[in-house]
Protein backbone atom coordinates (compact mmCIF):
# COMPACT_ATOMS: atom_id res chain seq x y z
CA UNK A 1 0.00 0.00 0.00
CA UNK A 2 2.85 2.39 0.74
CA UNK A 3 4.03 2.20 -2.84
CA UNK A 4 0.73 3.32 -4.34
CA UNK A 5 0.73 6.07 -6.93
CA UNK A 6 -2.38 8.30 -7.05
CA UNK A 7 -4.57 8.42 -10.10
CA UNK A 8 -4.96 4.92 -11.50
CA UNK A 9 -5.38 4.75 -15.26
CA UNK A 10 -7.25 1.47 -15.66
CA UNK A 11 -9.31 -0.86 -13.52
CA UNK A 12 -10.38 -4.46 -13.67
CA UNK A 13 -13.32 -5.00 -15.98
CA UNK A 14 -16.60 -4.75 -14.09
CA UNK A 15 -15.03 -3.16 -11.02
CA UNK A 16 -16.55 -0.03 -9.51
CA UNK A 17 -14.03 2.81 -9.63
CA UNK A 18 -13.84 4.68 -6.32
CA UNK A 19 -11.67 7.74 -5.75
CA UNK A 20 -10.88 8.63 -2.15
CA UNK A 21 -9.72 12.21 -1.78
CA UNK A 22 -6.34 11.91 -0.08
CA UNK A 23 -2.83 10.57 -0.66
CA UNK A 24 -1.21 7.16 -0.82
CA UNK A 25 -0.11 7.58 2.81
CA UNK A 26 -3.77 7.40 3.82
CA UNK A 27 -3.78 3.73 2.79
CA UNK A 28 -1.33 2.78 5.54
CA UNK A 29 -2.71 0.17 7.91
CA UNK A 30 -0.34 0.81 10.82
CA UNK A 31 -1.67 4.18 12.01
CA UNK A 32 -3.18 4.39 15.48
CA UNK A 33 -4.99 7.56 14.42
CA UNK A 34 -5.80 7.09 10.72
CA UNK A 35 -6.66 10.07 8.59
CA UNK A 36 -10.26 10.64 7.64
CA UNK A 37 -9.43 9.65 4.05
CA UNK A 38 -8.11 6.32 5.29
CA UNK A 39 -11.14 5.38 7.39
CA UNK A 40 -13.14 3.59 4.64
CA UNK A 41 -10.20 1.39 3.67
CA UNK A 42 -9.33 0.58 7.30
CA UNK A 43 -12.94 -0.40 8.01
CA UNK A 44 -13.13 -2.54 4.86
CA UNK A 45 -9.90 -4.48 5.32
CA UNK A 46 -10.22 -5.16 9.05
CA UNK A 47 -13.11 -6.49 11.09
CA UNK A 48 -14.67 -5.10 14.25
CA UNK A 49 -17.23 -6.49 16.65
CA UNK A 50 -19.73 -4.39 14.73
CA UNK A 51 -19.63 -2.13 11.69
CA UNK A 52 -21.71 0.36 9.72
CA UNK A 53 -24.02 -0.12 6.78
CA UNK A 54 -24.36 2.42 3.97
CA UNK A 55 -26.76 4.57 6.00
CA UNK A 56 -24.48 4.66 9.03
CA UNK A 57 -26.48 2.17 11.10
CA UNK A 58 -24.67 -0.35 13.31
CA UNK A 59 -24.66 -3.87 11.85
CA UNK A 60 -23.06 -7.17 12.95
CA UNK A 61 -19.37 -7.74 12.31
CA UNK A 62 -17.35 -10.31 14.21
CA UNK A 63 -20.30 -10.39 16.59
CA UNK A 64 -23.39 -11.95 15.08
CA UNK A 65 -25.62 -10.72 17.92
CA UNK A 66 -25.45 -9.03 21.33
CA UNK A 67 -27.47 -8.13 24.40
CA UNK A 68 -27.28 -5.23 26.84
CA UNK A 69 -27.98 -5.73 30.54
CA UNK A 70 -30.94 -3.92 32.07
CA UNK A 71 -28.76 -1.30 33.79
CA UNK A 72 -26.87 -0.56 30.56
CA UNK A 73 -23.45 -1.27 32.06
CA UNK A 74 -22.63 -4.55 30.34
CA UNK A 75 -22.66 -5.54 26.65
CA UNK A 76 -22.40 -9.25 25.83
CA UNK A 77 -21.42 -10.22 22.28
CA UNK A 78 -21.84 -13.63 20.65
CA UNK A 79 -19.13 -14.07 17.98
CA UNK A 80 -19.86 -15.65 14.65
CA UNK A 81 -18.41 -19.10 14.01
CA UNK A 82 -15.53 -19.03 11.59
CA UNK A 83 -11.91 -18.36 10.72
CA UNK A 84 -9.73 -15.41 9.86
CA UNK A 85 -8.52 -15.14 6.28
CA UNK A 86 -5.18 -16.60 7.33
CA UNK A 87 -6.88 -19.66 8.75
CA UNK A 88 -6.88 -19.00 12.50
CA UNK A 89 -10.14 -19.66 14.32
CA UNK A 90 -12.03 -16.61 15.59
CA UNK A 91 -12.05 -16.95 19.38
CA UNK A 92 -13.33 -14.71 22.13
CA UNK A 93 -9.95 -14.70 23.87
CA UNK A 94 -8.09 -13.46 20.79
CA UNK A 95 -10.79 -10.87 19.98
CA UNK A 96 -10.89 -9.57 23.57
CA UNK A 97 -7.11 -9.21 23.73
CA UNK A 98 -6.95 -7.44 20.37
CA UNK A 99 -9.81 -5.10 21.31
CA UNK A 100 -8.12 -4.20 24.61
CA UNK A 101 -4.95 -3.30 22.70
CA UNK A 102 -6.95 -1.17 20.25
CA UNK A 103 -8.67 0.70 23.08
CA UNK A 104 -5.37 1.22 24.95
CA UNK A 105 -3.79 2.64 21.78
CA UNK A 106 -6.43 5.42 21.81
CA UNK A 107 -5.78 6.41 25.44
CA UNK A 108 -4.02 9.70 24.57
CA UNK A 109 -6.45 10.61 21.78
CA UNK A 110 -9.98 12.04 21.90
CA UNK A 111 -11.49 8.63 21.06
CA UNK A 112 -9.81 7.30 24.19
CA UNK A 113 -11.73 9.84 26.27
CA UNK A 114 -14.96 8.69 24.62
CA UNK A 115 -14.12 5.18 25.84
CA UNK A 116 -13.43 6.18 29.46
CA UNK A 117 -16.56 4.34 30.77
CA UNK A 118 -15.13 0.99 29.57
CA UNK A 119 -13.78 -0.82 32.64
CA UNK A 120 -13.23 -4.36 31.31
CA UNK A 121 -13.14 -6.41 28.10
CA UNK A 122 -13.00 -10.13 28.65
CA UNK A 123 -13.71 -13.49 27.07
CA UNK A 124 -16.55 -15.29 28.84
CA UNK A 125 -16.63 -18.41 26.66
CA UNK A 126 -15.09 -19.56 23.40
CA UNK A 127 -17.39 -17.28 21.38
CA UNK A 128 -18.61 -14.76 23.97
CA UNK A 129 -17.02 -11.36 24.73
CA UNK A 130 -18.28 -9.07 27.49
CA UNK A 131 -17.61 -5.33 27.85
CA UNK A 132 -18.29 -3.73 31.23
CA UNK A 133 -18.91 -0.02 31.78
CA UNK A 134 -18.66 2.28 34.80
CA UNK A 135 -21.86 4.03 33.64
CA UNK A 136 -24.30 3.50 30.76
CA UNK A 137 -22.87 4.49 27.37
CA UNK A 138 -25.75 4.32 24.88
CA UNK A 139 -23.36 5.01 21.99
CA UNK A 140 -20.97 2.16 22.77
CA UNK A 141 -21.96 0.21 19.65
CA UNK A 142 -21.33 3.28 17.49
CA UNK A 143 -17.92 3.68 19.10
CA UNK A 144 -17.06 0.01 18.59
CA UNK A 145 -17.93 0.38 14.89
CA UNK A 146 -15.26 3.07 14.43
CA UNK A 147 -12.43 2.02 12.08
CA UNK A 148 -9.86 2.67 14.83
CA UNK A 149 -11.41 -0.22 16.80
CA UNK A 150 -11.42 -2.72 13.97
CA UNK A 151 -9.04 -5.59 14.63
CA UNK A 152 -6.16 -6.98 12.60
CA UNK A 153 -6.31 -10.70 11.97
CA UNK A 154 -5.46 -12.41 15.22
CA UNK A 155 -5.23 -15.92 16.59
CA UNK A 156 -2.80 -18.70 15.76
CA UNK A 157 -2.93 -20.12 12.23
CA UNK A 158 -2.92 -23.91 12.04
CA UNK A 159 -2.37 -25.99 8.94
CA UNK A 160 -5.68 -27.79 9.48
CA UNK A 161 -7.51 -24.49 9.21
CA UNK A 162 -5.60 -23.15 6.22
CA UNK A 163 -7.80 -22.40 3.26
CA UNK A 164 -11.04 -22.29 5.25
CA UNK A 165 -13.47 -19.57 4.16
CA UNK A 166 -13.02 -16.18 5.78
CA UNK A 167 -16.02 -15.14 7.86
CA UNK A 168 -14.41 -12.23 9.69
CA UNK A 169 -16.11 -9.75 7.38
CA UNK A 170 -12.96 -8.04 6.09
CA UNK A 171 -12.17 -7.50 2.43
CA UNK A 172 -8.74 -8.15 0.95
CA UNK A 173 -6.88 -5.37 -0.83
CA UNK A 174 -4.07 -5.85 -3.34
CA UNK A 175 -2.15 -3.47 -5.57
CA UNK A 176 -3.61 -3.16 -9.06
CA UNK A 177 -2.78 -0.56 -11.75
CA UNK A 178 -1.44 2.08 -9.36
CA UNK A 179 -4.43 1.63 -7.09
CA UNK A 180 -5.95 -0.99 -4.84
CA UNK A 181 -8.29 -3.75 -5.91
CA UNK A 182 -10.83 -5.18 -3.46
CA UNK A 183 -11.94 -8.29 -5.39
CA UNK A 184 -15.56 -9.38 -5.63
CA UNK A 185 -16.33 -12.08 -3.11
CA UNK A 186 -19.23 -14.24 -2.04
CA UNK A 187 -21.08 -12.64 0.81
CA UNK A 188 -20.92 -8.85 0.80
CA UNK A 189 -19.50 -7.58 4.07
CA UNK A 190 -18.62 -11.11 5.13
CA UNK A 191 -22.22 -12.35 5.31
CA UNK A 192 -22.13 -16.01 4.23
CA UNK A 193 -25.81 -15.84 3.33
CA UNK A 194 -25.35 -13.42 0.44
CA UNK A 195 -25.78 -15.27 -2.88
CA UNK A 196 -22.80 -15.86 -5.13
CA UNK A 197 -22.35 -13.19 -7.75
CA UNK A 198 -23.93 -10.50 -5.61
CA UNK A 199 -20.72 -8.50 -5.25
CA UNK A 200 -18.41 -6.65 -7.58
CA UNK A 201 -14.78 -5.70 -7.29
CA UNK A 202 -13.86 -2.21 -6.12
CA UNK A 203 -10.94 -0.35 -7.64
CA UNK A 204 -9.74 2.18 -5.06
CA UNK A 205 -7.45 5.09 -5.78
CA UNK A 206 -6.32 7.97 -3.56
CA UNK A 207 -5.95 11.29 -5.30
CA UNK A 208 -6.08 15.06 -4.96
CA UNK A 209 -9.57 16.50 -5.07
CA UNK A 210 -8.97 18.23 -8.40
CA UNK A 211 -7.79 15.02 -10.02
CA UNK A 212 -10.59 12.94 -8.47
CA UNK A 213 -13.27 15.30 -9.83
CA UNK A 214 -11.55 15.40 -13.22
CA UNK A 215 -11.50 11.61 -13.42
CA UNK A 216 -15.14 11.44 -12.36
CA UNK A 217 -16.12 13.89 -15.10
CA UNK A 218 -14.12 11.84 -17.60
CA UNK A 219 -15.80 8.57 -16.59
CA UNK A 220 -12.63 7.01 -15.16
CA UNK A 221 -14.18 6.60 -11.70
CA UNK A 222 -17.80 6.14 -10.66
CA UNK A 223 -17.70 7.45 -7.09
CA UNK A 224 -15.73 10.20 -5.33
CA UNK A 225 -15.62 10.09 -1.52
CA UNK A 226 -14.12 12.35 1.12
CA UNK A 227 -15.10 15.83 -0.04
CA UNK A 228 -14.83 18.71 2.45
CA UNK A 229 -15.30 22.48 2.46
CA UNK A 230 -11.74 22.74 1.17
CA UNK A 231 -12.70 21.05 -2.11
CA UNK A 232 -16.40 21.91 -2.31
CA UNK A 233 -16.10 24.53 -5.12
CA UNK A 234 -14.68 21.80 -7.35
CA UNK A 235 -17.91 19.82 -6.99
CA UNK A 236 -20.22 22.80 -7.44
CA UNK A 237 -18.34 24.44 -10.29
CA UNK A 238 -20.09 22.74 -13.21
CA UNK A 239 -23.54 21.44 -14.10
CA UNK A 240 -22.15 17.92 -14.47
CA UNK A 241 -20.67 17.71 -10.98
CA UNK A 242 -23.58 19.51 -9.30
CA UNK A 243 -25.99 16.95 -10.71
CA UNK A 244 -24.10 14.10 -9.07
CA UNK A 245 -23.32 15.86 -5.78
CA UNK A 246 -24.60 14.54 -2.45
CA UNK A 247 -24.12 16.18 0.95
CA UNK A 248 -23.87 14.11 4.10
CA UNK A 249 -26.05 15.23 7.06
CA UNK A 250 -23.06 15.61 9.37
CA UNK A 251 -22.38 17.62 12.49
CA UNK A 252 -19.09 18.30 14.23
CA UNK A 253 -16.48 21.03 14.61
CA UNK A 254 -15.38 23.56 12.00
CA UNK A 255 -13.40 26.43 13.42
CA UNK A 256 -10.10 27.78 14.69
CA UNK A 257 -8.07 26.07 17.42
CA UNK A 258 -5.41 28.08 19.25
CA UNK A 259 -2.05 26.38 18.74
CA UNK A 260 0.19 28.99 20.39
CA UNK A 261 -1.17 30.71 23.48
CA UNK A 262 1.45 33.42 23.68
CA UNK A 263 1.69 37.06 22.69
CA UNK A 264 -1.76 38.44 21.94
CA UNK A 265 -3.29 34.96 22.28
CA UNK A 266 -1.96 34.39 25.81
CA UNK A 267 -5.14 35.74 27.42
CA UNK A 268 -8.72 34.40 26.94
CA UNK A 269 -10.23 37.91 26.40
CA UNK A 270 -7.84 38.48 23.49
CA UNK A 271 -8.67 35.10 21.99
CA UNK A 272 -12.32 36.07 22.36
CA UNK A 273 -11.59 39.27 20.41
CA UNK A 274 -10.87 37.20 17.30
CA UNK A 275 -14.09 35.26 17.79
CA UNK A 276 -16.03 38.51 18.17
CA UNK A 277 -14.64 39.90 14.92
CA UNK A 278 -15.75 37.09 12.62
CA UNK A 279 -18.82 37.70 10.46
CA UNK A 280 -20.07 34.14 10.21
CA UNK A 281 -23.08 35.03 8.06
CA UNK A 282 -20.73 36.52 5.47
CA UNK A 283 -18.57 33.41 5.63
CA UNK A 284 -21.54 31.14 4.97
CA UNK A 285 -22.58 33.37 2.06
CA UNK A 286 -19.13 33.03 0.47
CA UNK A 287 -19.40 29.23 0.42
CA UNK A 288 -22.94 29.40 -0.97
CA UNK A 289 -24.43 26.10 0.21
CA UNK A 290 -28.09 26.17 1.24
CA UNK A 291 -28.67 25.07 4.80
CA UNK A 292 -25.10 25.58 6.01
CA UNK A 293 -25.52 27.23 9.39
CA UNK A 294 -22.97 29.40 11.22
CA UNK A 295 -22.48 28.90 14.95
CA UNK A 296 -20.65 30.34 17.95
CA UNK A 297 -21.31 27.26 20.12
CA UNK A 298 -18.94 24.39 20.78
CA UNK A 299 -21.68 21.75 21.02
CA UNK A 300 -24.24 21.38 18.25
CA UNK A 301 -27.76 22.03 19.56
CA UNK A 302 -29.94 19.01 20.17
CA UNK A 303 -27.15 16.58 21.00
CA UNK A 304 -27.87 14.10 23.77
CA UNK A 305 -26.59 15.65 26.97
CA UNK A 306 -27.30 19.20 25.77
CA UNK A 307 -29.81 20.78 28.16
CA UNK A 308 -30.28 23.77 25.89
CA UNK A 309 -29.01 26.06 28.65
CA UNK A 310 -26.06 27.22 26.54
CA UNK A 311 -27.05 29.33 23.56
CA UNK A 312 -25.28 31.17 20.78
CA UNK A 313 -22.80 33.74 22.04
CA UNK A 314 -23.29 37.51 21.69
CA UNK A 315 -26.78 37.07 20.23
CA UNK A 316 -27.86 40.48 21.50
CA UNK A 317 -24.81 42.38 20.23
CA UNK A 318 -24.53 43.67 16.67
CA UNK A 319 -21.51 43.09 14.44
CA UNK A 320 -20.31 46.69 14.70
CA UNK A 321 -20.42 46.67 18.49
CA UNK A 322 -18.65 43.32 18.66
CA UNK A 323 -15.87 44.57 16.41
CA UNK A 324 -15.53 47.77 18.41
CA UNK A 325 -14.90 45.71 21.57
CA UNK A 326 -12.41 43.50 19.74
CA UNK A 327 -10.60 46.47 18.20
CA UNK A 328 -10.12 48.02 21.64
CA UNK A 329 -8.39 44.88 22.88
CA UNK A 330 -6.15 44.76 19.81
CA UNK A 331 -5.27 48.46 20.15
CA UNK A 332 -4.43 48.01 23.84
CA UNK A 333 -2.11 45.08 23.07
CA UNK A 334 -0.42 46.94 20.23
CA UNK A 335 0.18 49.94 22.49
CA UNK A 336 1.78 47.76 25.19
CA UNK A 337 3.85 45.63 22.78
CA UNK A 338 4.79 48.42 20.41
CA UNK A 339 4.31 46.25 17.34
CA UNK A 340 1.56 45.35 14.86
CA UNK A 341 -0.55 42.25 15.38
CA UNK A 342 -0.07 39.47 12.83
CA UNK A 343 -1.79 36.12 13.37
CA UNK A 344 -0.76 33.00 11.45
CA UNK A 345 -3.13 30.15 10.63
CA UNK A 346 -2.24 26.61 9.52
CA UNK A 347 -4.74 25.41 6.94
CA UNK A 348 -5.11 23.76 3.57
CA UNK A 349 -4.99 25.76 0.35
CA UNK A 350 -7.89 24.36 -1.65
CA UNK A 351 -10.47 26.60 -3.34
CA UNK A 352 -12.92 26.36 -0.44
CA UNK A 353 -10.26 27.13 2.15
CA UNK A 354 -9.15 30.15 0.14
CA UNK A 355 -12.69 31.54 0.37
CA UNK A 356 -12.68 30.99 4.14
CA UNK A 357 -9.25 32.60 4.48
CA UNK A 358 -10.30 35.67 2.51
CA UNK A 359 -13.29 36.22 4.81
CA UNK A 360 -11.22 35.75 7.97
CA UNK A 361 -8.56 38.15 6.69
CA UNK A 362 -11.22 40.80 6.09
CA UNK A 363 -12.72 40.18 9.54
CA UNK A 364 -9.40 40.44 11.37
CA UNK A 365 -8.37 43.50 9.36
CA UNK A 366 -11.52 45.22 10.62
CA UNK A 367 -10.13 45.07 14.19
CA UNK A 368 -6.52 45.94 13.32
CA UNK A 369 -5.02 42.47 12.94
CA UNK A 370 -3.39 40.81 9.92
CA UNK A 371 -3.91 37.11 9.15
CA UNK A 372 -1.39 35.03 7.21
CA UNK A 373 -1.72 31.41 6.09
CA UNK A 374 1.00 28.84 6.70
CA UNK A 375 0.90 25.31 5.23
CA UNK A 376 -1.31 22.81 7.01
CA UNK A 377 1.81 20.77 7.79
CA UNK A 378 3.36 23.75 9.58
CA UNK A 379 2.61 25.46 12.88
CA UNK A 380 0.59 28.64 13.22
CA UNK A 381 -0.94 30.64 16.02
CA UNK A 382 -4.25 29.11 14.92
CA UNK A 383 -5.21 25.94 13.08
CA UNK A 384 -8.33 25.39 11.01
CA UNK A 385 -10.09 22.31 12.43
CA UNK A 386 -12.59 20.33 10.34
CA UNK A 387 -13.91 17.21 12.12
CA UNK A 388 -17.14 15.25 11.89
CA UNK A 389 -18.75 13.96 15.09
CA UNK A 390 -18.42 10.20 15.53
CA UNK A 391 -21.56 9.96 17.69
CA UNK A 392 -24.39 12.42 18.47
CA UNK A 393 -23.58 13.46 22.06
CA UNK A 394 -22.22 16.55 23.77
CA UNK A 395 -19.33 14.48 25.10
CA UNK A 396 -17.86 14.02 21.61
CA UNK A 397 -17.54 17.79 21.09
CA UNK A 398 -16.09 18.45 24.53
CA UNK A 399 -13.62 15.56 24.32
CA UNK A 400 -12.33 16.93 21.00
CA UNK A 401 -11.52 20.16 22.85
CA UNK A 402 -9.87 18.55 25.86
CA UNK A 403 -6.35 19.36 27.00
CA UNK A 404 -5.17 16.16 25.32
CA UNK A 405 -6.43 17.50 22.00
CA UNK A 406 -5.98 21.30 21.77
CA UNK A 407 -3.30 22.37 24.21
CA UNK A 408 -2.27 24.97 25.24
CA UNK A 409 -5.51 27.02 25.42
CA UNK A 410 -7.69 24.39 27.09
CA UNK A 411 -9.56 24.16 30.37
CA UNK A 412 -8.68 21.41 32.86
CA UNK A 413 -11.76 22.14 34.98
CA UNK A 414 -13.98 21.51 31.97
CA UNK A 415 -12.14 18.26 31.22
CA UNK A 416 -12.69 17.04 34.78
CA UNK A 417 -16.40 17.83 34.55
CA UNK A 418 -16.68 15.84 31.31
CA UNK A 419 -14.95 12.85 32.88
CA UNK A 420 -17.27 13.07 35.87
CA UNK A 421 -20.29 13.24 33.56
CA UNK A 422 -19.19 10.16 31.62
CA UNK A 423 -19.13 8.14 34.83
CA UNK A 424 -22.47 9.50 36.05
CA UNK A 425 -25.42 7.10 35.83
CA UNK A 426 -28.16 9.69 36.37
CA UNK A 427 -29.02 11.33 33.00
CA UNK A 428 -30.13 14.64 34.53
CA UNK A 429 -26.99 14.96 36.61
CA UNK A 430 -24.90 14.01 33.57
CA UNK A 431 -26.48 16.76 31.45
CA UNK A 432 -25.92 19.33 34.19
CA UNK A 433 -22.24 18.42 34.40
CA UNK A 434 -21.86 18.66 30.63
CA UNK A 435 -23.51 22.09 30.59
CA UNK A 436 -21.02 23.31 33.20
CA UNK A 437 -18.17 21.75 31.22
CA UNK A 438 -19.23 23.50 28.01
CA UNK A 439 -19.35 26.84 29.83
CA UNK A 440 -15.84 26.31 31.23
CA UNK A 441 -14.32 25.24 27.93
CA UNK A 442 -16.10 28.05 26.08
CA UNK A 443 -14.68 30.64 28.51
CA UNK A 444 -11.13 29.48 27.75
CA UNK A 445 -11.65 30.57 24.11
CA UNK A 446 -9.22 27.90 22.94
CA UNK A 447 -11.51 27.07 20.02
CA UNK A 448 -13.40 29.56 17.86
CA UNK A 449 -16.41 27.87 16.18
CA UNK A 450 -17.36 29.04 12.71
CA UNK A 451 -19.97 26.59 11.40
CA UNK A 452 -20.64 22.88 11.15
CA UNK A 453 -18.54 20.74 8.80
CA UNK A 454 -19.51 19.89 5.24
CA UNK A 455 -18.91 16.46 3.71
CA UNK A 456 -19.77 15.69 0.12
CA UNK A 457 -19.53 12.81 -2.33
CA UNK A 458 -20.24 12.31 -6.00
CA UNK A 459 -21.83 9.22 -7.51
CA UNK A 460 -22.75 8.50 -11.09
CA UNK A 461 -25.86 6.61 -10.02
CA UNK A 462 -27.54 5.92 -6.71
CA UNK A 463 -27.74 2.44 -5.24
CA UNK A 464 -27.78 0.58 -1.96
CA UNK A 465 -24.18 1.57 -1.24
CA UNK A 466 -24.48 5.25 -2.18
CA UNK A 467 -26.41 6.84 0.66
CA UNK A 468 -25.69 10.04 2.61
CA UNK A 469 -24.98 9.21 6.23
CA UNK A 470 -24.32 11.18 9.44
CA UNK A 471 -20.68 10.10 9.86
CA UNK A 472 -19.26 11.67 6.71
CA UNK A 473 -17.29 8.61 5.57
CA UNK A 474 -18.73 5.70 3.62
CA UNK A 475 -18.17 1.95 4.17
CA UNK A 476 -16.80 0.23 1.10
CA UNK A 477 -18.46 -3.22 1.46
CA UNK A 478 -21.94 -1.85 0.63
CA UNK A 479 -20.49 -0.34 -2.54
CA UNK A 480 -19.41 -3.82 -3.57
CA UNK A 481 -23.01 -5.04 -3.68
CA UNK A 482 -24.28 -5.12 -7.24
CA UNK A 483 -27.44 -3.02 -7.79
CA UNK A 484 -30.73 -4.83 -8.12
Amino acid sequence: MLALLPGACNREQGALGVALIGTAADARDDQVNPSEAGLPLRAATRAGLVGFDAEGRVVPGLAERWIVTADGTSYIFRLREGYWGGGGRITAQAVAQSLKRAIAAQSDLPLGRDLLPVTAVRAMAERVVEIDLAAPQPDLLTLLAQPELTLPETGRVSSSNAGRARTAGAMTARAFNDGLLLPARKGAGGDPGTPAGATRALHIEFDRAERAVERFNGGAVDVVLGGTIDSLPLATGSRLTRGNLLLDPVTGLYGLAVERADGFLAEPPNREALALAIDRDALVARIGIDGWQPTTRLVAPGMDGDEGAVGERWSGIGMAQRRAQAAQRVAHWRKLSGKPLTITIAMTDGPGSRLVLAQLQADFAAIGAALQRVPESGHGDLRLVDRVARYPRATWFLNQLSCSAIRPACNAVGDALVEQAMREADPLRRSQLLTRAEAEITAANGFIPLARPIRWLMARSLGAGITPNPWGWHPLPPLAQTPG
